[in-house]
């Protein structure tokens, strides 16, 4: 893991977000800096995917700022990627009738840039992504926005319905991606997984930040994160 610069790439200040004008999340302040991949963790319901969506551009927030590469959020998603910010979802994105190769080349960057990430990919280039499992259609989304290099790379539940192995091999390309100096923010429910690849966990728990601390630490307490799970619920 390389050590993260002092840039900050991604702030959120007095985050309020939620769904129509109610707050689920409630001032929320987080710095992503070059270099850095950082976990955001919590119970279900705690505004995990929301806060996500909301850094995206996905949706407006309720209340306070966010700033993208020193300038404020422009706003949308669409904007946001013109300036380096990617999102990752759980439901892939791909395009299931076209071919693999095909889904690479609608991304912003080159094929061989996306197989790099992904080697295995390469042996299903003229397969229709539709029919690869759902892990092959995981590191085809996740191979796509990579190879565009994006500064800000947010990913929502990755994991969903994939074998550990997969998952590690996704978290894996993700923390690559940083170690060249992307900021990398994940939401992801297998925390010892994920705590083997961030450098920072940020916990949330009744919509608010709970717990903030470097990921070594927490991966000798583990039972920290887990009993704010517990009192979350």
């Amino acid at each position: 893991m390389t050590v993260a610069s002092d840039e900050v790439l991604l702030r959120a200040t007095g985050l309020d977000a939620g769904y129509h004008g109610q707050p689920i999340v409630r001032g929320l302040d987080l710095e992503l800096r070059a270099g850095e991949m950082v976990g955001l963790f919590g119970a279900n319901g705690t505004g995990k995917t929301t806060s996500l969506m909301t850094l995206a551009g996905v949706q407006r927030p309720l209340a306070g700022s966010i700033m993208l590469g020193g300038a404020p959020h422009p706003g949308s998603l669409y904007k946001a990627a013109r300036v380096g910010l990617a999102l990752l979802t759980d439901d892939r994105g791909i395009f299931a009738p076209l071919t693999v190769r095909d889904n690479l080349r609608l991304g912003q960057g080159r094929v061989d840039d996306a197989l790099a990430h992904f080697p295995e990919l390469r042996d299903h280039l003229d397969r229709r992504a539709g029919l690869l499992s759902g892990g092959q259609q995981q590191m085809l989304a996740v191979a796509r926005i990579l190879a565009s290099r994006p500064k800000v790379v947010l990913a929502d539940e990755l994991s969903l319905g994939l074998a550990p192995l997969i998952v590690r091999r996704l978290l894996s390309a993700l923390r690559a991606a940083a170690d060249e100096g992307a900021t990398v923010l994940i939401v992801e429910q297998h925390v010892p997984v994920a705590l083997a690849m961030v450098d920072r966990a940020v916990v949330l728990a009744r919509g608010r930040v709970a717990l903030e601390q470097d990921a070594a630490s927490l991966r000798a307490t583990p039972e920290a994160i887990t009993d704010l799970y517990l009192a979350a619920a």
